[in-house]
């Protein structure tokens, strides 16, 4: 059985199970066939186990791998740290309610 480390996709625990389809497509049956043993012996969820399945026989049957597997995505990649908020793209500044903020001048007199 593979550890975390050697499965061949990075990260594979917080890949959420609708996305799973388009990041194995690029692996071959022993890539599969790595990650539905790992998901037995870990997981063991039913929707990610009918994922993996289904894959396999497919590549038994005949189907080819789509090339390399889709990149990472934005919630698996831990690449990405900090705020891109900045003075430039925030927004305008908001006025609070005029109810109880007797300074505010859109509050009527």
């Amino acid at each position: 059985m593979p550890e975390h480390d050697e499965l061949p996709l990075a990260d594979y625990d917080h890949i959420p199970s609708g996305t799973l389809p388009s990041r194995i497509s690029g692996l071959d049956e022993a890539g599969v066939g790595q990650l539905l043993s790992y998901e037995r012996a870990h997981g063991n969820r039913l929707p990610v186990l009918q994922i993996l399945e289904v894959r396999l026989a497919a590549l038994k049957g005949g189907a080819e791998p789509t090339g390399p597997s889709a990149p990472d995505t934005p919630e698996v990649s831990q690449t990405q740290q900090g705020s891109k908020v900045s003075p430039e793209t925030s927004g305008p500044p908001i006025n609070p309610p005029s109810q109880g903020v007797p300074t505010n001048p859109a509050q009527p007199r």
